[in-house]
């Protein structure tokens, strides 16, 4: 029997592939649903890639334009759709780091792939709905802090400064926690995949 949080996050994912289905058949107002259920992780993708509120909202704008264009080719067989609109979030930040036009706060070019490729992954990981209960059992397992900074990190799309910020954590010790916080994570995982065997 799935839990609450289980059944939200499924209603959530089918909820969001039928609006870009609609998307794909030329619905305004899907496109609209699409982008209040994911502004909020795709722009932290965007600003931990390229440092500047600006600039970030800039290539959230072509994520969407690209949505907009593209959305027809989208494969739910293959990615769910949040890790899916991360990689074009992902995709379009890299793209504006490439342009050299993007100076203040940003990562170096290949600094950016690896930042890019920790979300999606993540993404993936949180997203994938077989493995939901087992996620939210394992986060259980994390110090209360380390815990709910994930939560807020990967399921509400916040930024590692708006969690050093909120809690009054200097960034550096946010990034390690979560950094931390993951690799128990997957830890815990892995182990629940062996006893499953």
């Amino acid at each position: 029997m799935l839990s609450a949080a289980d059944r939200n996050a499924a209603e959530a994912r089918a909820a969001l592939k039928a609006a870009i289905a609609r998307v794909a058949r030329g619905d305004r107002a899907a496109l609209e649903q699409v982008y209040r259920a994911t502004h909020r992780k795709l722009f932290g993708i965007c600003l931990r890639i390229l440092g500047d509120p600006k600039e970030a909202e800039d290539a959230l704008q072509d994520v969407y334009i690209s949505l907009w264009r593209r959305a027809a080719s989208y494969d739910p067989d293959r990615a769910s759709p949040i890790s899916w609109l991360a990689i074009f979030a992902r995709n379009r930040a890299i793209d504006r780091l490439r342009t050299g036009k993007v100076q203040r706060g940003a990562v170096p070019v290949e600094e950016a792939a690896e930042i890019a490729d920790d979300a999606p992954a993540a993404d993936a990981l949180l997203e994938d709905a077989e493995q939901t209960s087992r996620i939210h059992h394992c986060i259980g397992q994390l110090d209360a802090d380390t815990g709910s900074s994930i939560r807020n990190a990967f399921f509400e799309g916040r930024t590692y400064a708006e969690l050093a910020e909120a809690s009054d954590t200097p960034l550096g010790t946010m990034k390690s926690r979560i950094r931390r916080g993951l690799a128990k994570l997957k830890a815990c995982l892995e182990q629940d995949d062996l006893e499953a065997k």
